[in-house]
């Protein structure tokens, strides 16, 4: 099973599926596939933190929404956090922005570092949900 998003193209809202093959991405939208490349590079990032339909799950995997640099890190791999805990300072257009928890969990991931340039959509942070962490 692919992942679901929904997109929007020339003003209209479509429902999608994303399949990733050998090739690239395919793409279901009403039955219809389409192939779709990404830049070289650049990979699609997981859906940011945000509730579920059924209201209860939510993602930890934390991407930049715009180009920017990374001023500090306040984390670590391995340290536990709290929803809402500011774990990086990212600035882009000239402005220092934090960038939050969307859950609570473990840091299982530290994909940047200080200093570091990066992308829109660039996976930052994975954290592990403290449900996931306590099994």
């Amino acid at each position: 099973m692919g992942i679901k998003r929904k997109v929007t193209v020339d003003g209209e809202v479509f429902e999608v599926e994303l399949d990733k093959d050998e090739e690239g991405w395919r793409v279901s939208i009403d039955g219809t596939e389409f192939e779709i490349q990404v830049e070289q590079g650049r990979e699609l990032a997981p859906k940011r933190g945000s509730k579920s339909r059924s209201g209860s799950i939510r993602s930890g995997t934390i991407a930049s929404p715009i180009p920017g640099k990374v001023v500090s890190i306040h984390v670590s791999v391995g340290d536990y956090v709290e929803e809402g805990s500011v774990l990086m300072i990212l600035e882009a257009m000239k402005m220092q922005n934090e960038v939050q928890a969307p859950i609570s969990g473990s840091v299982t991931e530290l994909n940047c570092e200080t200093g570091d340039n990066i992308e829109a959509n660039s996976p930052l942070v994975i954290i592990t949900p403290e449900e996931a962490t306590s099994e």
